[in-house]
């Protein structure tokens, strides 16, 4: 189980290490300075455990830094930060609220601070502007264009993030952070390499992804799309024509318009269906018409060393490792 966890840890330590080439639209983070230890504790029991109403959890917040719980987090600069980011992460069925608040930067001397529904990393954004229900405009909302007019920023999904940048010593800002039920969730990065999920879409046109971010297997106990409930199971020349599928992917970044489709899948079964996937990024994507109800559930696990240099030679790995 230690090793499992240190594995944990690893991956997910690599996976902000890349943060430091960090790019927006507008904004751009470039370098940024955090310690493993400092890491580390986004995985302490203490930090994670659940937090009375009337007593609201508070800390500083760093300039690179990544949160999984409510509460309020102060920035105060020390001396000029001018490339720094907060990645917030809820449950798979929540979604997050960001408040401004007690902000004191300066706008003028540009300063600034935006919320982005979803997150960025070197570049690429989840969800994918494919998957996303808003334009990528409406995604960015910055304070100092916004002001007092929004002061509340609510995501679309379990990931949000903040970038900020401030030049003068002792601007300070706080975020307070708050989860909400999503009933119907649609895009989930995954908080841990093992779990198990149900994706439904109830008759909405939409795409829905759910994202692991570390080489898993997918075992895929049932698939219900409902155009073809009725029909006899048997192969097809092409999902993408349905207009209701499902697809596996695999790559190393985080956009799923850019990810390796591994295999689409088009026709309800029930029964387990198993697949090792050594990307970094592992996602379940489902595509839908909005005409019908379409349901996938699937489990997943972390794969250890042995069995990601049993598959090293898979075309599939192959691509994983050198792209």
């Amino acid at each position: 189980m230690r090793v499992m966890e240190r594995t944990f840890r690893e991956q997910l330590f690599f996976l902000v290490l890349c943060l430091f080439v960090l790019k927006g639209d507008s904004r751009y983070i470039e370098n940024n300075d955090i310690l493993k230890d400092d890491l580390y504790s986004f995985f302490n029991a203490e930090l994670k455990r659940e937090i009375p109403e009337e007593l609201m959890y508070r800390r500083p917040l760093r300039c690179l830094d990544m949160i999984a719980v409510e509460g309020q987090f102060t920035f105060t600069a020390e001396r000029p930060q001018l490339s720094c980011a907060a990645f917030f992460m809820a449950e798979p069925n929540e979604v997050i609220t960001v408040d401004y608040d007690n902000v004191d930067i300066d706008c003028r001397g540009g300063d600034f601070i935006t919320v982005f529904d979803g997150w960025v990393m070197k570049g690429e954004k989840f969800p994918s502007t494919q998957d996303h229900p808003l334009p990528m405009y409406e995604r960015y909302v910055d304070y100092c264009d916004s002001g007092s007019l929004r002061r509340t920023v609510r995501s679309s999904q379990n990931v949000a993030m903040v970038f900020f940048r401030i030049h003068n010593a002792g601007s300070s800002f706080t975020l307070t952070i708050r989860k909400l039920i999503n009933p119907f969730p649609c895009n989930v990065i995954s908080q841990s390499p093992e779990g198990s999920y149900t994706m439904v879409i109830p008759q909405q046109h939409r795409n829905c992804s759910f994202s692991i971010i570390y080489p898993v297997e997918i075992d895929i106990s049932e698939f219900s799309l409902g155009h073809y409930n009725n029909f006899p199971k048997r192969s097809m020349p092409g999902c993408a024509e349905s207009g209701d599928f499902v697809q596996l992917l695999g790559g190393n970044g985080i956009d799923t318009s850019k990810l390796l489709p591994i295999t689409d899948l088009c026709i309800s079964f029930t029964g387990p269906t198993q697949m090792k996937i050594g990307c970094d990024n592992t996602v379940v994507r489902m595509v839908s018409s909005g005409k019908f109800v379409n349901r996938v559930s699937f489990s997943y696990r972390l794969l250890d060393a042995q069995e990601l240099q049993t598959i090293k030679l898979n075309n599939v790995e192959d691509f994983c490792f050198n792209n």
